[in-house]
C-alpha cells in the first residue's frame, strides 16, 4: 500500500478488503526492494508469490498447468494497494516484484465504483480485485466452495452508499469538500440501491 493511501484513506477498500480477510497483511512503502517483511514473504517456502497486474503473460486460476504449478503451496497474492498512477512507481522501483509471476482475472469485469471514476473499464478497486480472484480461483477448485467471499462486496457497497449520501449532503449544504477537486462537484449523484448477499 502506498503511504498516502494507508494516511489519507483509513476507509479505502485495501483497508476495507484486509479487515474481511483474516490472513492478509498491509505493507506500506513505495520501494519494497529491501522490505524485511515482504522478502521474508517471497522467500518463505511454503508459499507461491504472484503478482496481481494484468500481463499478456499473466496466469489466470483456471488456466492449464496454474493449479500444478503451485502444488501444494499456499498461493501468496501481491496486491499492489494505490492510484494508478503511483502503483506504477511502486512497481518500478521495487525490484523484488519484477520476476514474480503474473497473475490476473479471466472474467472481464466492470466496478461498481460509482462514486469515482476508474481511469479504464478494466480497472477494479482492490476490494473487487480480491472478491473476483476467490471467486475464480473457487471455480479452479483452489479455494474452497464453503468460503464466502460476498462480505468484501457487501462492505464495499456500503461504503459506497455511504460516500455518495455524504458528497450529496455537502452539496445541498453548500459546504466546500475535504478535497482540491471537490469544487467541480455540484450536481447531486443518484445512489444505487444494492442487493446485500450476507444480509437477510
Amino acid at each position: 500500500m502506498h503511504p498516502k493511501e494507508a494516511n489519507r484513506q483509513k476507509t479505502g477498500t485495501g483497508h476495507l478488503a484486509a479487515l474481511r480477510l483474516p490472513e492478509s497483511e498491509i505493507l506500506v512503502g513505495v520501494n519494497f526492494t529491501n522490505h524485511r517483511r515482504l522478502n521474508e514473504l517471497l522467500g518463505d517456502p511454503q508459499y507461491y508469490p504472484v503478482l496481481l497486474y494484468p500481463a499478456e503473460d499473466a496466469w489466470t486460476a483456471g488456466k492449464e498447468g496454474f493449479k500444478e504449478t503451485v502444488g501444494n503451496k499456499k498461493l501468496l497474492v501481491i496486491i499492489v494497494d494505490s492510484t494508478w498512477f503511483c502503483s506504477k512507481k511502486i512497481l518500478k522501483q521495487s525490484q523484488n516484484l519484477h520476476s514474480l509471476p503474473k497473475f490476473s482475472f479471466s472474467g472481464n469485469y466492470r466496478s461498481i465504483f460509482t462514486f469515482k471514476k476508474e481511469p479504464a473499464e478494466y480497472c477494479v478497486s482492490t476490494i473487487e480485485s480480491c472478491y473476483y480472484l476467490i471467486r475464480e480461483l473457487q471455480d479452479a477448485g483452489m479455494v474452497e466452495k464453503s468460503v464466502d467471499p460476498e462480505p468484501l462486496m457487501d462492505v464495499f457497497k456500503k461504503m459506497i452508499v455511504h460516500q455518495l449520501e455524504q458528497e450529496n449532503e455537502r452539496i445541498d449544504s453548500g459546504l466546500p469538500g475535504s478535497h482540491d477537486k471537490d469544487w467541480k462537484y455540484t450536481k447531486k449523484k443518484e445512489i444505487p440501491v444494492f442487493e446485500l448477499k450476507t444480509e437477510k
